[in-house]
């Protein structure tokens, strides 16, 4: 009989120290395969929270000077932010944050056959090492990485064979990881400029791409055999992913997967820098659309059609920038993270705040990454007790 460790051994058992790998250094020979806990994604998940994404970091991309496949001149920095170090992880960690979305770009890194630079896959598993070593979970993907995976019939042949490639190369990479590394296939797969609904074909081809993420990873065996994995919604919208995703992909491996969705409800107010409106809220602003109710309204539908079938859910990205202009305090801003976060976690859904390492007006950096220490302890604390 299996035996299923609750959340709470599992959560001591994990704060004891990192699992890492051993080097072949330390031990003499190849590298042991780390153990894997008999836990389903439904209680994997209630370690997670709340979480942190690593964002305009390893998915940045400088089209003006292209990478040299094999070369160590990575775009890492191309979008402003520092190299990610093992000392803003464990700022992090200390803040109380528990886990952490690190988007990756792999197409730059790649020649023409997809083959993936080795010295590129070698960084980003040392951002993976700091970040597990500080003891966070951690959850990588295949990025926006320049557009290529659009859900179109024409496209559909050449992007299945690129995930596919793309993901043996790297699930092989983290074969012998343990379980708090998690594998996210896509990320907000949509078509350019299309933010309507989507169509039948667009709601196939999506699908169709996180089969092959899912096949692919169980493919390469060892311990992706039993990992958690990550599929999306289209384009990560609540109201499409109902619409496109209620069927989940099919897997080999029971109870290990995911369902990921994002949240920037109301734009005008969470990411539009040029709109008037910083006030949020019933209170606030009354007569504005994605209040509290439809806050509530939108996860509950999450949690009635997931995570109440045993599927769980992150919110895989929100948060709302600064407006100083307007709220010098930052009040608004704050309300809307910490509702959203309470509003989510409340009903078993992992939140994981969207940090774009910039901490000026109409950003939504909460770290100084260079220095690695927070700048914005109130957003923070915030986010830790709306998830406890």
């Amino acid at each position: 009989m299996k035996l299923f460790l609750s959340a709470l051994s599992v959560a001591l058992a994990f704060a004891g120290g990192s699992m890492l790998p051993a080097s072949a250094a330390e031990t003499g020979s190849a590298p042991a395969a780390e153990p894997m806990r008999e836990l389903t994604s439904m209680q994997f998940s209630s370690l997670m929270s709340p979480g942190w994404n690593l964002g305009n970091a390893l998915e940045a991309i400088d089209s003006k000077h292209p990478y040299v496949w094999g070369s160590k001149a990575f775009q890492e920095t191309a979008w402003g932010n520092p190299p990610a170090t093992r000392q803003l992880f464990d700022a992090v960690k200390a803040a109380g944050f528990r886990s952490v979305r690190i988007p990756v770009s792999w197409k730059v890194y790649a020649d023409a056959q997809d083959n993936i630079s080795p010295q590129w896959m070698e960084r980003v598993a040392q951002v993976v090492d700091d970040a597990r070593a500080a003891g966070l979970i951690v959850m990588i993907n295949l990025h926006w990485d320049g557009g290529w995976m659009q859900p179109t019939y024409a496209a559909q042949n050449m992007a299945q064979a690129r995930t596919r490639k793309f993901w043996q190369q790297i699930a092989t990479r983290f074969r012998d990881y343990g379980d708090t590394l998690l594998f996210a296939g896509t990320n907000e797969v949509m078509v350019d400029g299309d933010y309507g609904a989507p169509t039948s074909e667009y709601c196939a081809v999506q699908n169709s791409y996180n089969q092959t993420f899912i096949d692919a990873v169980r493919a390469t065996g060892g311990n992706n055999a039993r990992r958690h994995l990550v599929v999306q919604g289209f384009n990560t919208n609540i109201n499409y992913t109902l619409k496109c995703n209620a069927t989940l992909p099919h897997d080999s491996t029971a109870q290990r997967m995911m369902m990921e969705v994002h949240d920037y409800d109301p734009y005008d107010f969470a990411l539009d820098e040029k709109s008037g409106v910083w006030r949020w809220g019933s209170a606030a602003n009354p007569s504005g659309w994605a209040n509290e109710a439809y806050t509530d309204g939108q996860f509950e539908k999450l949690r009635k059609a997931f995570i109440a079938q045993g599927i769980p859910v992150l919110l895989g990205e929100y948060s709302a920038i600064l407006r100083s202009e307007f709220d010098p305090s930052g009040s608004q801003r704050k309300y809307w993270d910490s509702y959203m976060t309470r509003a989510a976690h409340s009903r078993g859904i992992v939140p994981m705040y969207w940090d774009n390492g910039y901490t000026t007006n109409h950003q939504s950096g909460l770290f100084d990454r260079g220095r690695a220490v927070p700048v914005y302890g109130d957003i923070i604390e915030a986010l830790v007790s709306a998830s406890r």
